[in-house]
């Protein structure tokens, strides 16, 4: 009896397995995710800074400052992208994201080494990404600690202070606290996963429903119904993303810096974009399981690949180049500008381009797909 039992459960087992394995989808499904997630998290999912560009303002221009910079310079992981003595440059640098640091040596800096003081050098960090921020001016500070070291083993005497005093200074985030860095990208995060989900089974939901053929036999056109059911998504994103700014400011304390008008312009532009690749896969699928599966399977890699828990510097060439494609990247990097930076329109023109394209070519995709299947 107990035979017959096991025997009748490893014949179903053998079943559900054939089923499975023999639709081309489902085995798409069962392994391709899963290894490219694999890929992701071990390659995107890094804090490892191994290239630290750093601008350099020396207001001194003596040896003992050239000795300090070759030091870093040296180091294998910093790499200079600007040079001089005007504060101002090396501050558009670090503006730009072409510089994580700014190494600022002060007038006298070889004289009070020379002297046997204490000679000033001022690191200033980007604090948009807290963690990278810590991390690069924590290399600064360990590079200055070995000069330290043979400064006084060259020139005085091992025991005494040491020469140079770091004065460290984060830009955006003074404290470097961490939900600083990570609550505000949520208002493009979250607001990105509802929207995408919404719009992707809006139309297989009517399928689904028997209601499709209804909407057909009105007069309005498939544009117009497209339009209808982008809106309510757009509308429902919308106050997400509100509803998250306001926890920001008056529950974590985080100081709004920026202009509300700038910031739900870019969330629009940004938002058009998330209900264009919604739509499209909407247009795609045919069932609300298969839209719910492929906007799962869109927000993983967006979410990665967006800046928003890692630096985008720390990925491999290959996977900084894909990251053009993601509309999740130019949503964080405004909420980030415009909430801590408080970044003006202009400012944030270089993300809002590419979002305005990726709307316009999904949406239009999306459109033709309607009136093909329709």
């Amino acid at each position: 009896m107990m035979r017959d039992v096991v025997l009748r459960i490893l014949a179903l087992i053998r079943k559900e397995l054939k089923a499975v394995l023999n639709d081309p989808r489902a085995r798409i499904t069962l392994f391709v995710p899963p290894i490219l997630q694999c890929f992701l998290f071990g390659y995107a999912a890094s804090y490892d800074l191994t290239d630290v560009p750093y601008a350099v303002v020396d207001q001194d221009r003596s040896q003992a400052s050239r000795e300090l910079l070759a030091q870093l310079d040296g180091s294998g992981i910093f790499h200079r992208v600007g040079d001089g003595t005007v504060a101002g440059d090396a501050a558009r640098a670090l503006l730009d994201r072409r510089a994580l640091v700014i190494v600022q040596i002060q007038q006298d800096f070889e004289r009070q080494l020379q002297e046997g003081g204490t000679a000033r050098v001022s690191v200033i960090g980007d604090g948009r990404n807290s963690n990278t921020a810590g991390i690069a001016t924590g290399y600064v500070n360990t590079v200055i600690e070995t000069f330290n070291a043979q400064w006084r083993q060259v020139h005085g005497d091992p025991g005494a202070g040491p020469p140079i005093r770091v004065v460290s200074r984060v830009w955006y985030n003074p404290n470097l606290e961490t939900r600083w860095d990570l609550v505000p990208p949520l208002i493009a995060n979250l607001s990105l996963l509802q929207t995408l989900l919404l719009t992707a089974m809006s139309v297989a939901r009517e399928r689904e429903q028997g209601t499709f053929d209804q909407l057909l036999v009105t007069p309005l056109t498939p544009t117009e119904i497209m339009i209808g059911k982008a809106v309510p998504s757009m509308i429902v994103g919308t106050l997400q993303a509100t509803s998250i700014l306001l926890v920001a400011i008056f529950w974590f304390r985080i100081p709004f810096a920026g202009s509300y008008a700038t910031l739900y312009v870019g969330l629009l532009a940004f938002l058009l974009a998330a209900v264009g690749i919604g739509l499209l896969i909407s247009s795609i699928v045919a069932t609300m399981q298969q839209g719910m599966l492929f906007a799962f399977v869109c927000i993983l890699p967006f979410t990665l690949l967006s800046g928003f828990a890692t630096p985008l510097s720390t990925m491999p060439k290959v996977l900084q180049t894909a990251t053009l494609l993601n509309p999740m990247r130019y949503g964080v990097d405004i909420a980030k500008q415009v909430y801590l930076q408080g970044a003006d329109l202009h400012a944030v023109l270089p993300d809002l381009l590419p979002l305005g394209a990726m709307a316009v070519v999904t949406l239009s995709a999306a459109a033709w797909r309607f009136r093909h299947r329709l």
